[in-house]
Parts: structure tokens; C-alpha cells; sequence
């Protein structure tokens, strides 16, 4: 039988996402927030756990960025661009735009 509320351990248990990703979570995405009971204890109901497992399609398996995430949720973008996935360090750009170039260059060799 399905349940009207649900803790945070429970959607943690369900979704596989830790505590306190659901709290960040909280934070940045406004259609993620769960009532509080009269204790002050987080209660979810079912069409959070579906925008929980949203999110974490997005954030944790396709590698979006949160503002990725947020584009999709919003609607405002089906299909975020591959710069707004996830964040490459600078210095591993540098390396891999290197790499390219010796790539290139050795192609031109063949």
C-alpha cells in the first residue's frame, strides 16, 4: 500500500539519494519542496519522489549540472546544451586541448 507522506530516510532508501543531497536539492530546485511535519521532520509525498528521481536521472546518471537540471525542470530548455552537463576544470581543459593538438598532428602524419 502506498503512503500518503514519506521521511527523508525513506525517499533516501527508495531513490538512492543521500540526506542531504535531498536538502541541497531543496535549495536550488523550488519544485522540490517537501512539508514539514508539526516535529519539523521533512515529509514527501509522491510527486516529490518523482521529481527526486528527475533529478537524479539528470544530475547523477546524464552528468547535467544543477543549472542544466534546473533548465529541464523548468521547461525552459528540453535539451540543455553539452557546456551546461557538467563543469570541466580549467586545467583539465588545457590538457585536453593539448591532447587534441598532438592528436591532430599526428593524424596529419598518417
Amino acid at each position: 500500500m502506498k503512503k500518503l507522506y514519506y521521511s527523508i530516510g525513506e525517499v533516501s532508501e527508495l531513490t538512492s539519494v543521500d540526506p542531504h543531497v535531498l536538502r541541497y536539492w531543496e535549495t536550488v530546485f523550488k519544485d522540490l519542496r517537501p512539508k514539514k511535519n508539526n516535529a519539523g521532520n521533512r515529509v514527501y509525498r509522491e510527486s516529490d519522489i518523482e521529481i527526486i528521481l528527475k533529478l537524479k536521472e539528470l544530475i547523477q546518471e546524464k552528468k547535467y549540472s544543477t543549472k542544466g537540471a534546473l533548465q529541464v525542470l523548468e521547461g525552459s530548455d528540453s535539451s540543455p546544451d553539452e557546456s551546461d552537463r557538467m563543469e570541466i576544470p580549467l586545467p583539465l581543459k588545457k590538457d585536453l586541448k593539448e591532447i587534441r593538438l598532438f592528436l591532430n598532428k599526428l593524424l596529419e602524419k598518417l
